[in-house]
């Protein structure tokens, strides 16, 4: 059997969420947190270790709301995303109080893990099918020595990815007629109202995008090598950040570029399954709700863990 790791990025400081860790916010019936379906679901699909990816001030409380039980039903090993974590030569400007991204905490991983990998983030519920996908991918077609990147990508349609409670971000996804992922771009203020999408770029210029497109959530399918290539983009970012104090060295950018520049081939796998999370503090009910849904159904047993 190969050695596949689920990474998990719990590291975000969650400031639209209001109080609280909404990481760790309950919404399973006996207390499970989102995180701990994710997990569930993809120990089932065959991956056989989690990386958690979290910041050292919230290290004592993961560990014991999560890692403990973790721990009991996998192998787990924990990464730190901090501001600090900078390459040699570099310093954080003066000002500058977030960590630097996405791809700055998988960079964390490195050293951790020499298999392939999923990176999920922590506050997102994906579904069975994307774990199964990316997983059987990664076991039975990646092929982690080509000089072409082969990775992965959970696509999930856009309309499936909404909250009702405000606008999100979305990595809008461009295809090629082979299933390939041909441009990834990230695209802001995404919100139904009624059967309208209104969405802006990065500038704030409206653009148009339609329900049924694919979308990046962040759910990428990597080989191991992959993470050499990011820690040597991380001081180009920098360098091309200089003086943006909220410039962040994001994965799904970072993978676009290398796609422009033909050292990546990334295969869409696309899951009609409908994504939820905790976006904002009102989303906590319906993701409570859908939960329920998914038990009832017996998609899952009552009590994750003991049931």
């Amino acid at each position: 059997m190969k050695n596949t790791t689920l990474v998990i990025m719990a590291a975000g400081l969650g400031s639209r969420f209001g109080t609280g860790i909404k990481q760790l916010e309950p919404v399973g019936p006996n207390g499970e947190i989102i995180m701990d379906y994710s997990i569930h679901d993809g120990l089932e699909a065959g991956f056989n270790k989690v990386v958690f990816i979290i910041r050292k001030d919230l290290e004592a409380v993961f560990k014991q709301k999560v890692g403990r039980r973790v721990e009991d039903v996998t192998k787990v090993e924990y990464a730190y995303q901090e501001l600090l974590a900078l390459p040699e030569g570099y310093k954080v400007p003066e000002g500058r109080t977030k960590p630097w991204g996405t791809g700055q905490a998988v960079l964390s991983i490195k050293g951790l893990v020499h298999e392939p990998f999923v990176v999920i983030n922590a506050d997102d519920y994906y579904g069975k099918e994307a774990f199964r996908k990316i997983h059987d991918y990664m076991v039975q077609e990646m092929d982690t020595e080509a000089k072409v990147y082969d990775i992965c990508m959970a696509g999930f349609i856009l309309s499936n990815t909404l909250s009702e409670n405000g606008s999100v971000t979305r990595g809008v996804c461009r295809l090629n007629e082979d299933g390939t992922l041909n441009q990834v771009k990230e695209t802001y203020e995404i919100w139904q109202k009624g059967t309208e999408i209104s969405a802006c770029d990065e500038e704030g210029n409206p653009v148009l995008v339609r329900g049924d497109q694919q979308v990046s959530m962040n759910m990428w399918g990597l080989p191991p090598a992959f993470l050499d290539e990011l820690e040597r983009g991380f001081p180009v970012f920098l360098d091309n950040a200089a003086g943006n104090l909220k410039a962040e060295y994001l994965l799904p950018k970072f993978i676009d570029e290398l796609i422009q520049k033909k050292k990546a081939q990334v295969k869409v796998l696309e899951t009609r399954d409908k994504w939820f999370g905790v976006t904002y503090q009102e989303d906590k009910a319906a993701v409570a709700a859908a939960i329920q849904g998914l038990v009832e159904k017996g998609v899952y047993k009552e009590n994750l863990y003991n049931g």
